[in-house]
């Protein structure tokens, strides 16, 4: 069971609209809309984006990392490594 299982529905929703908002960027460019109106809708997408992973991030402690900590050892360890992996990954995007 993965630690975003139950909230599967809402990540759902968000990267519909993400994908919904991906393609209107893509349609402003073939419509040759302003430069500026087009960034606006990419930062858009990419904040949702950027809410979709805080929200598997923040799943992914509560859930993976807090079990795996329970359990101690090296499977603990290496659970937090993954996780200040990916939150560095993050912060550098």
């Amino acid at each position: 069971m993965n630690g975003y299982d139950g909230s599967k529905d809402d990540l759902r929703k968000r990267l519909n609209r993400v994908e919904g908002q991906v393609r209107g960027i893509s349609r402003m460019v073939d419509e040759d809309k302003y430069c500026i109106d087009i960034l606006t809708q990419v930062s858009a997408a990419t904040k949702a984006l950027e809410t979709v992973a805080l929200s598997l991030l923040s799943d992914h402690l509560s859930h993976c990392v807090a079990q795996a900590s329970a359990e101690g050892g090296d499977f603990a360890a290496e659970k937090v490594r993954e996780a200040n992996e990916a939150i560095a990954r993050l912060v550098r995007s």
